[in-house]
């Protein structure tokens, strides 16, 4: 037991150290980025470095594979160059027994990231999208998914339009159940449509089965009220800017994901990209753990056996393509080529099934 905490201790200590660096690093790349990005006269120094410090978590969540397989590395070189590892191996114990305590603590810190870390990175996109879009000048998300139906809002200089409706086709282009209030500058109402159906069209909302009212006249809206069949309403909304306004998964909680999917599939929304991601938080302690049987795979051998940067080379090259895989059947999943299940939990399983061979044919015989 004396051994699995020392081996523990080795590994967090690596491991810090590492999330330090690149920590250190990244503040220095995005910061640099971020001026070039950024109007220097309107957004000052303090804003910039605020901004790079929202950033920062969410790149060092994303990079949290690689920060464990080097830290993999560093941890099982240095314990080759001091001979522990030889000691280790004099003392009766095998390779995959001393694994257990590397593998048991990024297990358990994978849980924490995703339960902890995953929280605080969404909170801080949030609100670097949210500052961001102001020191460029852009607007607020048009679209918002709640649990009473989909909202919607559009406006220019002749005043503000707000649509609400019970649910949409996939794209969000077509609503069904919608009503449309419109607004002037000022702030009064001037128009509300209630209508069966509506579909964006470029430039107008093309509106089937509609009863507008106008609410600007002194006579009583509901008696002069008026019904069309067809009534065009216009828009300067585009499906890029709807399909935009979802946001990404990542900048969603995993604790509000599965209530967030519901609403959305009741809206009528495709939720797969939303279900494919969850699906990879949850998958998440598992990818760390094949990163440390990927690194421990090519670095468990004595240095004296020599082709030390080979074999390191050989690790990252692995832990670099298992990452490549997950990528790329994510996409696979949130494109509906392959079952969501496949997509989110097969890579970290293959994963950890490849390093595992290779430790029980050169470390064990």
């Amino acid at each position: 037991m004396r051994l699995h905490l020392y081996i523990a201790r080795r590994f967090l200590r690596a491991f810090f150290s590492m999330l330090v660096v690149l920590a250190i690093i990244f503040v220095l790349l995005d910061m640099v980025e971020s001026m070039r990005k950024f109007d220097a006269a309107s957004v000052g120094f303090s804003n910039v470095l605020g901004l790079t410090l929202l950033n920062a978590p969410v790149w060092m969540y994303r990079i949290l594979p690689l920060i464990v397989i080097l830290s993999t590395l560093w941890m099982f070189l240095s314990l080759a160059r001091s001979s522990e590892m030889v000691v280790t191996r004099a003392a009766g114990r095998s390779a995959l027994m001393t694994l257990i305590s590397p593998v048991v603590t990024v297990f358990l810190f994978g849980i924490l990231a995703v339960a902890i870390g995953n929280p605080i990175t969404a909170g801080t996109t949030k609100k670097y999208e949210r500052i961001a879009a102001q020191y460029e000048g852009g607007g607020a998300s048009v679209l918002s998914i709640a649990s009473d139906g989909v909202w919607l809002r559009q406006g220019n200089e002749t005043g503000q339009t707000v649509i609400r409706a019970d649910r949409s086709n996939l794209e969000g282009t077509e609503l069904f159940d919608v009503t449309f209030f419109s607004f002037a500058p000022e702030g009064p109402p001037t128009l509300r449509i209630e209508a069966a159906s509506a579909k964006l069209e470029p430039g107008h909302w093309a509106i089937r089965g509609a009863k507008v009212w106008d609410l600007i006249s002194d006579a009583n809206p509901e008696d002069t009220a008026i019904e069309y069949p067809m009534f065009t309403l216009a828009s300067n909304l585009t499906q890029e800017q709807i399909r935009d306004s979802f946001g990404k998964p990542s900048s969603i909680s995993i604790w509000d994901l599965p209530r967030f999917i519901g609403q959305l599939e009741a809206a009528g929304f495709s939720a797969r990209a939303h279900r494919v991601w969850l699906h990879m938080e949850l998958a998440m302690p598992i990818f760390l753990v094949a990163m440390v049987l990927i690194g421990a795979g090519f670095t468990m051998r004595h240095t004296r056996f020599g082709r030390t940067g080979i074999m390191v080379l050989f690790a990252l090259m692995m832990g670099f393509g298992a990452y490549f895989i997950r990528n790329f059947a994510q996409i696979l999943g949130e494109n509906g080529q392959i079952p969501i299940l496949l997509a989110a939990w097969a890579p970290p399983i293959a994963a950890i099934l490849l390093p595992l061979g290779i430790l029980l044919h050169l470390e064990d015989g």
